[in-house]
C-alpha cells in the first residue's frame, strides 16, 4: 500500500469515503499537501484528482494555464503525462465539455467538486488502477 493509499484528513471524497491524498510526486494541491483539499483562499477550487494525459495539457495550454512547461521560480517541475495532479473543477469541467477530461482518480477528489461537476461524469471518467 502507498502513502497515496491512505487518508490525509477527515474530509470526504466524491464516492462518500475519506479522501486519499492524490500525489506526493509531483507534491500537488493547492496547500501543496499532496492533497486536494482546498481553503478559502482557493477561487479556483482544487479538488479534482487527474491523471494527467498529453491531450490535456495541451488543452489547457491553450486556454492560457501551461501545466508542461517548469516553473522554477514556484517550485514547479511541470506535468508530464501518468502524472497525478489536484485540478481546478472548473478546468476539469471545461475540459469535459470540449471532449478531453483527464482521468479522475475518485477517492482523491474532493467532495466539493460536486458542486461543479456532475457525479456521473466523473464516474464516466474514472482512472482505473
Amino acid at each position: 500500500m502507498s502513502t497515496e493509499d491512505l487518508p490525509v484528513s477527515d474530509a470526504l471524497n466524491v464516492l462518500g469515503g475519506p479522501l486519499l491524498a492524490c500525489s506526493y510526486d509531483p507534491l500537488t494541491g493547492w496547500m501543496r499537501t499532496g492533497c486536494c483539499e482546498s481553503d478559502p483562499d482557493d477561487l479556483g477550487r482544487h479538488h479534482v484528482c487527474v491523471k494527467v494525459s498529453a491531450e490535456f495539457l495541451k488543452f489547457s495550454a491553450l486556454r492560457g494555464n501551461d501545466l508542461a512547461t517548469p516553473r522554477p521560480e514556484y517550485r514547479f517541475a511541470g506535468l508530464k503525462p501518468g502524472d497525478r495532479w489536484c485540478l481546478c473543477a472548473l478546468r476539469w469541467r471545461e475540459a469535459w465539455e470540449a471532449g478531453v477530461a483527464p482521468p479522475v482518480v475518485l477517492a482523491a477528489t474532493h467532495m466539493a467538486a460536486l458542486e461543479v461537476i456532475p457525479l456521473d461524469a466523473l464516474r464516466r471518467h474514472a482512472h482505473e488502477g
